[in-house]
This record gives structure tokens, C-alpha cells and sequence, in this order.
């Protein structure tokens, strides 16, 4: 007889440690993926994470560590968990590196040799848990043709993504982040479907427009702008993680730059007429333009002992520029001099002498008036430049015609299309496709009779609103204020050059060098003295033809003086139209500025014009 004298104890399941180890690493694309329906880490990273541990469960393996890039792209491997995981398996034996798929781990070929190259060193198998690679031959063919697939997919889908970009910008929309003063919105049609779109922030529209207008008037620097946006309350917009703040003086620099506010969208270098609601005028858009521009160009910076001369005025003997000290003598009194940097830093070996602040400012006056011209010579150089780019236009004269003749054939093809669809001769698609034909040649057409006006009309726009100002030149600095003298200083010359004994020469800016240059006024003298005996005026058959072919001027761009041949024509093109606009408006001279439209969404950007040598 048998007896059970000992309990025969069941086998107990196998040590966890006795299990492969293997590492997983989950990765998704973007943060809204990372934090999609509210959860901390989304759908898909809990969803590749049970796919994974399923797969290391048919693999005999245990996870010992996890490695997740939440909202990084794989065409880069410079991913911090990523990094992470592949210190891990040097320095700790594992078995397996499970992931989704291959494209989770690298979307380019270079990438993944590289990643996959690291890994076998390391003694580790990639394993996808949704695709049969492994280290055999045929393994291997599906790993390489599932990567490739991953880095066309990733490239195709850039471009693709890129092109829905390019066309919305070209439609007027803002394929960007809205700038501060706007803020992206996003609603639903009567259809359901998403619409995003930009309307204006009523928090900070109202500062932005403030501070478009404020630093146009020249009264401010870019470091007090900056101030008086942080008093006034101007703040960035705020992120879940990051809080509203002051803006940065870059970031007012950036904003003052930004043609966006004015109603274009710039994308991929590419100016197009945006269908926002625009925060400022072009006009005063143009006008910031100048004085970034003249504040760069002259060094000004507003301190201390600030003067409007600052920044102009330079040491004629060392062509360092000069500054004001304020001295003061025995009995307390303080005089303000100009000094020359070279000489006040030890720079140079200059011994320029103190210069008193206001016999300078008496110099400068008294060369304003050398300079202007008289009313003779003002009516002799308009005379001449006006015939000589008249004399140069003329040779466009057919040309136009030909264009104008072409644009009234297009128009009739277009009142015979429309009858005969009408009658039932011709159905809507045929008309459409005849009709987008002819549009885009018409387009061409009337793009380049714009040109040729715009060209006219610009630069004789430039010429009369420069002549106007050297006439004037006088008269205008003398009752100008210290910023408005600032300005017409910039604006004139680039340097004035104070010398030894009290002389005044000045480095004259474009277009007023040409202006004021002696042979070109006397070329003009000759000219008019020529012109006196006959009674001919200036032959205007050119302006005719724009006039005929019906293009209106305030659709039009500015001039394109670059293409105008002739020295002084070119030399008087819209290369310093800004800095000449912005000094006519505030001192109250010389034409105002067209409206600027464009018959393209397109904007060129031209070269620009340089300043031909006279001597």
C-alpha cells in the first residue's frame, strides 16, 4: 500500500529575469498628435505602446525600458529619447529593440543605417511589431524597402503640404502663425468643414497701429518705442507654456520690418496681396521703412546728448564721425561742442579742434543756402530731364500701340465668346477654357502697358518732387524742428564733413548728387539757352497712348528706373524714393505717393540702381 507522505507542489512560472530584455521606443510627429483628445500622451503613442508589448510577449522577451519622442520629426536623429535609447543598449545588454514600424525609427535611408548600423554593434535586433524583418536576406530586403517607403512618404508629403502653402498665400491667405496685432481663428461652414482664417486682436491691434505711426514721426528710437510699448501694456501673446511677456527689441525691429501689417504675406521670398485686414497704411508702412533705414545708415543713437546732426557730421580731416561733450567752465556754465571720435576715443592721431554746437549749426544752414538752386536753373533742369526722358520713351511707342491694338482684339474675342455661348453655339466649359486663355493674355498685356506708364509717371514724379526740394532747400531746413532737420540731412547727404577753419563739404545723396552736380546744370543751361529760341514744348504723343490704352495709375507699382538707360534718368530713379517720399510728406513738399497695387500677386524684387559717375 501506497502512502502520500509529501504534497507534490505544482512548477512555478518561469523568473521574469529569465526573459530577454528588450527596449521599445514610440515616437509620433507632432505635439498635437502627442496631445490629442486631451490625454497626456494621445492615441497613438498608448496604441504603438500595446502593439509593442504584444510583440515582445510573442518574442519571449521583457521590456525593461521605454523611450518616447513626443512631437519630434524622424528626418532628423538628433531626438533626445532617441539619443537616449541608444546610450541605454551600449551600456546594458539587451536583446531586442522593438518598435511599430520602421518609419518610427528614422524616415530617411541615412538615418536608419546609421541607427540600425549603432544597434547591431550593440548586440540588438530591430523588430517592428507590424512588419516581418528580421536578419535574414529576405529580413533585410523588407527592412530596406520599408525604409525607402518611410523617406518617400515623409519627402513626398513635404512637398505636397508645401504646395497647399504656396497656393493659399497666392489666394491671400497667411499659411504662417499670425503676427502680434492678429490672431488665427478657427470656425466651421454651414458644411462642417474647418475654416481657419485671421482676424485682428482688439488687445493689441490698437498698439501695433500706435507704434507703426510713432516711430514713423522720427520722434522715437527703436529702444524707446520698445519702453513705451511695455507701458502701455503690449504683451506677446501667451502659450501653455509660456507666459505673456514684453516684447524684445528684435522682436519690435521684426514687427516694424514685417510687410504683413500693410496687407501683403511674404512667403518663400514671394510678396503676395494678402486678403487680411491690413493694420497700416502703405503709406506709413514706407515711411517706417525710410527711418529704419536712415537710423541704420547714420549710426544715430538716441542718448544722452543727442543732436540732430549726429550721425551726419564727420571730422574732415580724419572722416571719423563726431560727437557732443558738454563742457563746463569755472563759473558753472555748460557749452555743448562737436568733437571728433577719432580724437576723443585716441582712435587716430586726429587734433581736430572743438567745434561749438551752434556755430555748426550755423555752417550747416548757410550750406543749405549755397546749394539752393534758383529758379532759372530749377526750370532749366526740369526742362532738360524732362525732354531727355521723353526723347527715351518715344523709341516705346509702337511697341504700345501694338499692345494696345492686341488688348481691343482680346476684348472683342471675348464679346463674340460670350454671344456665342448665349446662343448656344458654344458650351460653359468651352467658354471657361477659351476664356481663362484669353484672361491670361490680357493680364500680360495690360501688365506690361502698366509697366510703361509706371515707368513714365514715376520717375517724372521723382524728378519734379526732387527738383521741387532743391529749389526749396533753404527755405525748408529754416523752419524745420531738430527732427525734421534730422531727417532732411539724412535724406540729402549721406556725410557732412566739417573742416579745418570752419568749411563745410557734403557727400550729396542720390538723386540730389545728379541734381546738383555742375556739369549737369550747366548741360542744362546749354539746353535751355538752345531751347529759348524756339517755342517747342515737350512731345507728349507717349502720354497719350498710356492715356488711351485705359490703365489706371493708382493700380500701378512704383517705378522701375533700373530699366531706363539714359545716366541722369538713372541716376534720378526711384533708388532713394523712399527717403525723397518721406521728406517731401513731413516737410510739406512735393507729390504724395500712389496708392501701390499690383496687377500680379506677385511682387519682383529689382536690383538696385546705382549712381553713375558724372565726373
Amino acid at each position: 500500500m501506497l502512502y502520500a507522505t509529501d504534497t507534490i507542489a505544482p512548477p512555478s512560472p518561469p523568473a521574469e529575469t529569465m526573459l530577454a530584455p528588450a527596449v521599445t521606443y514610440l515616437r509620433v510627429s507632432t505635439k498635437e498628435q502627442a496631445t490629442k483628445g486631451g490625454h497626456d500622451e494621445g492615441f497613438s503613442i498608448p496604441a504603438q505602446r500595446g502593439a509593442n508589448h504584444a510583440k515582445a510577449d510573442t518574442l519571449g522577451a521583457s521590456i525593461v525600458k521605454e523611450f518616447v519622442d513626443a512631437g519630434e520629426s524622424a528626418k532628423k536623429a538628433d531626438r533626445p529619447a532617441l539619443r537616449e535609447m541608444i546610450a541605454y543598449v551600449k551600456a546594458h545588454k539587451v536583446a531586442y529593440c522593438i518598435v511599430h514600424k520602421v518609419d518610427r525609427l528614422a524616415r530617411n535611408r541615412a538615418d536608419d543605417v546609421e541607427i540600425h548600423l549603432a544597434l547591431r554593434e550593440a548586440g540588438v535586433l530591430l523588430v517592428s511589431a507590424t512588419e516581418n524583418i528580421d536578419e535574414t536576406p529576405s529580413g533585410m530586403l523588407l527592412h530596406g524597402i520599408m525604409s525607402s517607403i518611410a523617406e518617400f512618404y515623409s519627402v513626398n508629403l513635404a512637398n505636397e503640404v508645401m504646395k497647399g502653402l504656396v497656393q493659399k498665400a497666392s489666394t491671400g491667405g497667411t499659411p504662417m502663425r499670425a503676427p502680434i496685432g492678429y490672431r488665427n481663428t478657427l470656425h466651421r461652414d454651414d458644411l462642417g468643414r474647418e475654416v481657419r482664417g485671421i482676424t485682428q486682436d482688439p488687445d493689441r491691434a490698437r498698439l501695433v497701429k500706435w507704434a507703426f505711426t510713432a516711430y514713423a514721426s522720427g520722434n522715437y528710437s527703436l529702444a524707446q518705442l520698445r519702453t513705451e510699448l511695455t507701458k502701455k501694456g503690449l504683451r506677446s501673446v501667451p502659450t501653455p507654456k509660456r507666459p505673456a511677456r514684453p516684447l524684445g527689441l528684435s522682436s519690435v525691429h521684426r514687427m516694424l520690418q514685417n510687410p504683413y501689417y500693410k496687407g501683403d504675406v511674404v512667403y518663400r521670398g514671394v510678396r503676395y496681396d494678402g486678403a487680411h485686414e491690413r493694420l497700416v497704411e502703405p503709406e506709413i508702412w514706407y515711411q517706417v521703412q525710410s527711418v529704419l533705414r536712415a537710423h541704420a545708415q547714420s549710426g544715430v543713437r538716441t542718448q544722452k546728448h543727442d543732436h540732430y546732426l549726429k550721425g551726419t557730421l564727420y571730422c574732415g580731416r580724419c572722416r571719423q564721425r563726431m560727437t557732443i561733450i558738454h563742457a563746463k567752465n569755472r563759473h558753472g556754465n555748460i557749452y555743448p561742442y562737436f568733437i571728433c571720435l577719432g580724437r576723443n576715443n585716441k582712435r587716430t592721431t586726429c587734433d581736430m579742434p572743438y567745434a561749438p554746437v551752434d556755430r555748426v549749426e550755423k555752417l550747416v544752414a548757410d550750406y543749405y543756402r549755397r546749394i539752393t538752386l534758383t529758379p532759372a536753373m530749377t526750370d532749366a533742369l526740369r526742362g532738360m530731364l524732362t525732354h531727355e526722358f521723353d526723347q527715351l520713351t518715344a523709341g516705346t511707342n509702337q511697341s504700345i500701340r501694338d499692345l494696345t491694338e492686341r488688348r481691343k482684339q482680346i476684348l472683342a474675342e471675348q464679346d463674340k465668346l460670350l454671344e456665342a455661348h448665349l446662343a448656344d453655339a458654344l458650351s460653359l466649359d468651352q467658354l471657361k477654357k477659351f476664356q481663362t486663355r484669353l484672361r491670361a493674355e490680357l493680364d500680360g498685356i495690360e501688365a506690361q502697358i502698366a509697366e510703361h506708364h509706371n515707368d513714365y509717371q514715376g520717375a517724372r514724379a521723382l524728378i519734379d518732387g526732387a527738383l521741387d526740394l532743391a529749389r526749396d532747400f533753404a527755405k525748408i531746413y529754416e523752419r524745420c524742428d531738430e527732427q525734421n532737420k534730422r531727417l532732411a540731412n539724412q535724406t540729402f547727404f549721406t556725410r557732412i564733413y566739417l573742416n579745418e577753419g570752419g568749411t563745410l563739404t557734403a557727400d550729396t545723396a542720390a538723386p540730389f548728387a545728379t541734381i546738383l552736380d555742375e556739369n549737369t546744370k550747366q548741360q542744362a543751361l546749354t539746353w535751355a539757352e538752345a531751347r529759348s529760341s524756339s517755342d517747342e514744348e515737350s512731345d507728349a504723343v507717349t502720354r497719350d497712348l498710356f492715356l488711351q490704352a485705359r490703365v489706371t495709375t493708382s493700380l500701378i507699382e512704383c517705378a522701375r528706373g533700373d530699366l531706363n538707360p539714359h545716366a541722369l534718368i538713372r541716376a534720378l530713379a526711384p533708388q532713394a524714393s523712399a527717403s525723397t517720399y518721406s521728406a517731401t510728406r513731413a516737410l510739406g513738399v512735393g507729390p504724395s505717393r500712389p496708392a501701390v497695387r499690383s496687377f500680379s500677386n506677385q511682387e519682383k524684387t529689382l536690383p538696385p540702381t546705382t549712381v553713375p559717375d558724372e565726373s
